[in-house]
């Protein structure tokens, strides 16, 4: 019987198969074993076999493998499908037509305003409510207290409060409209051109700037010798309004007021 050597390790044999030959042989595991020639074919046949089962089984897990990504592709495909038919699709919403700034309505006044505060001027038409007379009011905010033209000033007590009597000037006539009012409080102002200072009576007036309304404290003096009939001081001034030193008259009273042109007696 011939035989023919063979390293250990290089024909791919299974371990069953090479447990048999070791069995048969009765070689112990070393560096090199015999095998009978006549057992070559039967050896070489079982090699076959199974490199025919392993090519076998690579084909088939090469067929499930597609089959899967097939099956998932499938599976995804159906859901964004169901996604899609129940979610609508964002649309952009439709261009708003521009609008043109509507007209200012004059009837009501006008007064333009920033940050909640009036703008007005060094100058401004002020509207004392009441007599109804339109004066012409200086905006200074070196004046403590805002000041209006006041002639004959007497004071009297009424109800156990002291109140006064005073005439202010009709713009534009030569007449005078007598108003009374409760007294608020009195100051001292000192003038330059004084060398004592003056005591004055503090009266609250109602009065219109733009269309702005308010009731502010007013010291009474006679301001003849004066541009303006009117000065508007901090006390009004503050937390109210601001002042454009670049402008007069940036304010507009209420049509119905301008029109009665401000001189009812």
């Amino acid at each position: 019987m011939g035989f023919k050597w063979y390293r250990a390790g290089l024909p791919k044999l299974s371990v069953t198969t090479l447990a048999g030959i070791l069995l048969l042989t009765g070689c112990s595991a070393d560096r090199y074993f015999m095998v009978p020639k006549t057992d070559m074919n039967e050896l070489q046949g079982s090699i076959k076999s199974q490199r025919a089962t392993l090519v076998t089984m690579e084909e088939n897990s090469a067929v499930r493998h597609e089959q899967a990504i097939a099956q998932t592709r499938s599976s995804t495909q159906t859901i964004l499908d169901a996604i899609a038919s129940q979610v609508e699709k964002p649309e952009c919403p439709p261009v708003r037509a521009q609008t043109q700034c509507p007209a200012t309505d004059n009837s009501k006044g006008r007064a333009d305003r920033l940050k909640g505060k009036v703008i007005v001027g060094e100058v401004e038409n002020f509207y004392l409510a009441g007599p109804g007379l339109i004066y012409k009011a200086r905006i200074d905010s070196g004046a403590e207290t805002s000041s209006i033209d006041a002639r004959n000033i007497t004071r009297f007590e009424r109800d156990g409060n002291n109140w006064v009597r005073f005439d202010v000037p009709v713009p534009g006539a030569d007449k005078f409209v007598t108003l009374e009012k409760e007294i608020s409080r009195r100051v001292r102002v000192i003038q330059a051109s004084a060398d004592e200072a003056e005591r004055r009576v503090v009266v609250e007036l109602q009065f219109f700037i733009g269309d702005h309304q308010q009731v502010a404290e007013f010291t009474l003096a006679d301001r003849t010798n004066l541009t303006y009939e009117v000065l508007i001081g901090r006390n009004i001034l503050r937390d109210v309004m601001l002042i454009d030193v670049g402008k007069e008259y940036a304010t507009e009273l209420p049509e119905s007021i301008r029109n009665s042109k401000g001189n009812e007696s």
